[in-house]
């Protein structure tokens, strides 16, 4: 469950955070989906022949095309203060 959240958290700050309920969902889905691939992967790294190939395969796809719904591209969070905040800093600092 950590890692599932961590990637979670990972998602959702690649996204610029808050996001709408309907990208959260999907993002939550694609974080079971990611950790459920490392587990495979983990297994099929320690010698483990009972791998279905099949499933994997289907478990990669089902979680590109998630990502491609949420979007693949890392998005910039808006920094900029606002007018009010700018001049407190710079009372602030004139103090």
């Amino acid at each position: 469950m950590r890692r599932i959240n961590e990637i979670f958290t990972r998602l959702e700050r690649d996204m610029g955070g808050d996001l709408p309920e309907a990208k959260s969902i999907i993002a939550k889905r694609s974080a079971n989906l990611a950790a459920l691939c490392e587990r495979i992967e983990a297994a099929m790294v320690n010698g483990d022949s009972d791998i279905d190939i099949g499933a994997y395969t289907t478990t990669i796809n089902s979680l590109r095309r998630l990502l491609v719904d949420i979007g693949l591209e890392r998005k910039a969070r808006d920094i900029t203060p606002t007018l009010s905040q700018y001049l407190a800093q710079k009372h602030g600092e004139a103090a």
